[in-house]
């Protein structure tokens, strides 16, 4: 284990108000100990390094000026928010980020009252952070008091129109709200887009002056010996498409750019800001995210998430893989159908790493687009593209895609547009916990007229269910598959294009049949193997299909049986409510099948390991053979059922 820094003004806070009496000075030393303390508590854990490096000095100066928790700091996404963490409490627990039982990797309510509002998607922070400032002017009960709220983006953050929509809306209500643009020129990928490029701008053609302000609502707000650098500034951009005028059309005073890692510039612009802001104001910070570590500075992500790892080297920790991940055998998929179809072209979110689609980019430049944060944007675009003809793959996170929900049941499945759903991190996902999990895309996608719903059972059916996706032209579809390695099982030379609706016997027995919808198939047969040492020997089936179901195979099941069992990775509502639906409207219920069906529970589960959240969920092996002992009467000694 690496030898854990020496921090002796850190050693002295526990709290914000510990920050109020420190000098100026010890402030920065703080910074240099806050920066060593967290690449030293991650690299024992690992977790989310570059965002909370890039923003160690910000935090500082943060909790230094306001008075957290009656001041709301509200974090946006949150993926920066461990040195937050350190400094309001936390930082004796700090080596159990993201651990079962530990610290979650994100800001979380329940967690601490310096976490005002729990963020782990994007672009929700002006919109919180404005509903607070109207809480507090209304007269709001809240139990750490009202002051002021401040909505801490970053530049890729503000690719979303969620953003935007705060922004207008707080400019018309005009109350007093401060939002700060952290703008490190990266995201999780290096961000897209005009506003980007618009960002960019700010920065490299107006020079920097004394305290960086260029706006005139801004200077305004500046102790008198700073005006006058910041008339000049102003000056300087006149007549230029720079500075802080999409801002300001938005009714907001604009304060920069300034160096997000100067404390010299960062505490007075804070401290006169608190002083004398009376609107809405968003002062612009200039930040380099893996700050100070080099290793994540040099990397491509700026060591965006990291496995543990050596804080000498910062080489990872990984463990060796036999097995390809789910999301790399997408990607060779993808490029292996796109190679012989010119029509074929991929959509991500923000996420071309993430989902694999950076693979395809590298082969196929012109036909891969990252839309930035937008999932509405990039599930419509996707939608413009089938209708042009072309055989779009929407490739984005189960729980991201909630966010374009409206756009795939109004853009795409009503006009029945065949767009491609990779819906990727299927299931429960570990270490980021619940708003990460992929819970819900089973029922919110297979209620839907026309759409197909598949999920893989291993990566040798992704590749399949690829090649099935490529083929379908009459319509949505969509296959999901989960986060991490696949089963090891051989992969095919090429994928092979499924007939739509039909599932897959696996193996015949008696008695009670397992119809097994995606990864669980794995944790089914195991449990077969111990049902086996009973004398019990169930039928195996692979649904492959949730809409449209393989009606013949779940009859055929439930006729030859005396009962069925349906297990998934997904909330009520999905797979087995839709068996259920069928089962009843054949009658068969009323012929004395015995039906189950597993599900995800009616919970949020918390981060821990995947094998450990599939027990909270009760969808492992042991609990697979439980309820069926529990089915057919047999005595399961305790276990659960």
């Amino acid at each position: 284990m690496s030898k854990r820094p020496d921090t002796p003004i850190l050693d002295r806070v526990t709290g914000p108000d510990d920050l109020k009496r420190l000098s100026d000075a010890e402030l920065h030393q703080l910074a240099r100990e806050l920066r060593a303390e967290t690449i030293s508590a991650v690299s024992e854990t690992g977790g989310h390094l570059g965002a909370g490096l890039g923003v160690v000095e910000l935090t500082v100066a943060l909790h230094a000026v306001f008075d957290a928790p009656r001041d709301k700091i509200i974090w946006d996404v949150s993926h920066q928010c461990y040195p937050h963490k350190i400094l309001t409490g936390r930082r004796d627990r700090i080596r159990t980020l993201r651990m079962e039982g530990g610290l979650s990797g994100f800001t979380k309510r329940s967690e601490s009252p310096y976490d005002p509002f729990g963020a782990a998607h994007s672009s929700t922070s002006i919109s919180a952070a404005l509903g607070f400032a109207v809480a507090r002017d209304l007269g709001g009960a809240c139990e750490t008091g009202h002051g002021d709220a401040i909505a801490v983006i970053g530049d890729g953050a503000m690719s979303a129109g969620m953003a935007y929509e705060a922004l207008n809306n707080a400019g018309h209500l005009k109350k007093r709200l401060i939002v700060i643009l952290n703008d490190n020129e990266m995201s999780i990928a290096p961000p897209t887009g005009a506003l980007s490029n618009y960002l960019s701008r700010l920065y490299a053609e107006a020079p920097f002056q004394d305290l960086k302000a260029a706006a005139k609502g801004a200077v305004s707000l500046l102790p008198e010996p700073f005006r006058e650098g910041a008339k000049r500034a102003k000056e300087m951009l006149k007549g230029m498409t720079v500075g802080g005028t999409l801002f300001e059309e938005l009714g907001f005073s604009y304060v920069g750019p300034i160096d997000g890692h100067d404390l010299d510039q960062l505490l007075p612009v804070l401290r006169t800001v608190r002083q004398r802001a009376t609107g809405p104001i968003l002062i612009h910070a200039i930040t380099k995210k893996g700050k100070g570590y080099g290793p994540a500075e040099d990397s491509a992500d700026r060591g965006h998430a990291r496995a543990k790892f050596d804080v000498v080297t910062g080489k990872q920790q990984k463990a060796p893989s036999n097995a390809p991940s789910y999301t790399r055998v997408f990607a060779d998929a993808l490029i292996q159908e796109a190679a012989g179809d010119p029509r074929i072209c991929a959509v991500t979110a923000a996420m071309p790493d993430g989902t694999g689609l950076d693979l395809f980019a590298e082969r196929y430049p012109s036909r891969c687009f990252d839309v930035g944060i937008a999932e509405q944007h990039g599930v419509t675009f996707c939608a413009g593209l089938a209708a042009g003809g072309m055989r779009p793959f929407c490739a984005m996170y189960s729980t991201f895609l909630q966010r374009g929900y409206d756009q795939v049941v109004h853009d795409v499945a009503i006009q029945r547009l065949p767009v491609r759903f990779a819906i990727d991190r299927a299931g429960l996902v570990g270490a980021d916990g619940a708003t990460h999990a992929g819970s819900y895309d089973i029922a919110y996608m297979a209620n839907l007229p026309g759409m197909v719903v598949m999920a893989a059972a291993d990566e040798a059916e992704l590749k399949h269910m690829v090649a099935t996706a490529a083929a379908h032209d009459s319509g949505p579809i969509a296959f999901r598959y989960p986060r991490g390695e696949g089963a090891g099982v051989e992969m095919p030379e090429r994928g092979q294009v499924l007939e739509i609706g039909k599932g897959r016997m696996i193996r015949q027995g008696q008695g009670v049949a397992l119809l097994s919808f995606g990864t669980r198939l794995s944790e089914v047969l195991k449990a077969c193997e111990a049902l086996e040492a009973r004398g019990i020997s169930p039928t195996v089936a692979d649904a492959r299909f949730a809409k449209p179901l393989d009606r013949n195979l779940i009859l055929q099941l439930a006729a030859g049986h005396d009962a069925l069992i349906t297990i998934e990775e997904g909330a009520v509502g999905g797979f087995g409510s839709h068996v259920a639906q069928l089962l009843a409207e054949e009658g068969v219920f009323d012929r004395g099948l015995k039906y189950r069906s597993m599900v995800l529970p009616d919970i949020f589960i918390d981060q821990a390991s995947p094998r450990a959240m599939y027990d909270v969920a009760a969808l492992n092996a042991e609990h697979i053979e439980a309820k069926v002992l529990t089915v057919l009467g047999v005595e399961t000694l305790g276990k659960r059922a």
